[in-house]
């Protein structure tokens, strides 16, 4: 079968963010099939990105073929990012007859975080008599104007949901990491059968050749357990929307437990407000450490007691969360303190841990107690559970079969 993935964001292991579309199509070339991922040459979320001399250059990446569509460079969420969509969108459209003859696809996917690829990706599609699959990783326009307080008339917005709306009506399927958005999706125009959920996973082969933790964070981390620390870590990117106030705010509260200490593994722009708050409050039990490579993560993990995730309060978590971190946490064998507005996490459905709502500090302070107060023992049978889900159907493996298996129905 060929599979053609397009995906403006999509990365690689080397390159970064985001790392779905590699992860797929790594699993179904394992079985035999020819994919090719086609993204823009520019992702603001990859730390780096393809030199790309022409329009539809193609380059091999850990033997997937990536075809790439050079678009301008942005930063933020302003016009200047919303010209790249266009220029991704219109290549696509302009050289749809040339990809179709020249792949054959079999299948097309659609799954830019953005709904405009499904105009092009449903012309190639019927250009070499595909199924086409449309994928949904956010909801877009609803983040525009709920999160990002654009007007419902704004013309991008408009844009937007007409797209989103054409994307429901006309895909054969559609595939959502987010696993309570089918009544929406229904009202605005797709026909219940064709609603899948197939949410992140891990990939099982880094956790077998898992890389060493870089000196400082290890230097730091054995420190506090050979001083008789139980550690609480968050691990991630340090944003708004990963509010990490709220730890602090626990970490303040839990200051006279001397043998609990809190480290925040990561970066992003709140990062440098979030440790001068600490300086300023004396806040003396957390620690900082920089970000690490993906392929480090299990060993970070491996010195963590529990995970600790938060999340800003977000309407758009009503339509149900697919955070990586909470996947690796699970794959780790630790438990897990969720902060969040969502239902049906895969928290709650490994009962691996306790979901509190978002910005609870007293609730989030009781749930740490409360596991941090069993024994290793029993940490680590909640922690086990978390994994066992994680091995059953959160693998990438298992994720790329049942994509097959949507891609196969007739």
């Amino acid at each position: 079968m060929n599979i053609l993935y397009i995906n403006h964001y999509a990365g690689s292991v080397s390159m970064g963010m985001e790392f779905r579309p590699y992860y797929l199509a790594k699993e179904w070339q394992k079985k035999g099939h020819k994919v090719r991922i086609i993204a823009a040459d520019y992702s603001h979320l990859r730390k780096q990105n393809p030199v790309v001399s022409k329009n539809f250059e193609i380059q091999e990446i850990d033997g997937i073929e990536y075809q790439w569509i050079k678009t301008n460079t942005y930063e933020g969420n302003g016009v200047s990012r919303a010209i790249t969509m266009a220029q991704f969108c219109t290549a696509l459209m302009t050289g749809s007859k040339k990809i179709a003859n020249d792949f054959k696809p079999d299948v097309v996917i659609s799954s830019s975080t953005y709904p405009l690829d499904a105009y092009p990706a449903r012309k190639i599609a019927n250009i070499a008599k595909a199924k086409h699959i449309h994928e949904v990783h956010d909801m877009w326009p609803a983040t525009l104007y709920e999160i990002g307080g654009m007007s419902k008339t704004n013309p991008f917005v408009v844009a937007m949901q007409i797209g989103e709306n054409y994307a429901y009506k006309n895909c054969d399927e559609l595939v959502s990491l987010l696993s309570n958005a089918k009544p929406y999706m229904v009202t605005h125009g797709l026909k219940s059968r064709k609603f899948h959920c197939l949410k992140n996973g891990i990939v099982e082969s880094e956790w077998e050749t898992k890389d060493p933790l870089p000196e400082e964070h290890r230097k730091l981390l054995e420190g506090l357990r050979n001083d008789g620390k139980l550690v609480v870590g968050y691990f991630g990117g340090h944003a708004l929307s990963n509010a990490l106030d709220t730890i602090i705010d626990v970490a303040k509260e839990m200051q006279g437990e001397k043998d609990i200490a809190f480290v925040l593994t990561g970066d992003g722009d709140e990062k440098a407000r979030i440790q001068e708050r600490v300086r300023s409050e004396k806040v003396d039990n957390v620690s900082f450490l920089p970000p690490i490579a993906k392929t480090a993560v299990p060993s970070l993990l491996e010195l963590y007691d529990i995970a600790l995730v938060t999340a800003a309060n977000s309407p758009l978590y009503r339509f149900g969360i697919c955070m990586n971190k909470i996947f690796d946490a699970m794959m780790a064998g630790i438990p897990i303190v969720l902060s969040v507005n969502a239902d049906n996490t895969p928290v709650e459905e490994a009962d691996c841990g306790i979901v509190v709502k978002t910005g609870e500090k007293k609730e989030i302070v009781d749930a740490v107690r409360n596991i941090l107060g069993k024994d290793e023992k029993e940490r680590k049978r909640i922690g086990d559970k978390g994994k066992a889900l994680v091995m059953e159907k959160y693998t990438y493996e298992s994720i790329a079969n049942d994509f097959l298996t949507i891609m196969n129905d007739k």
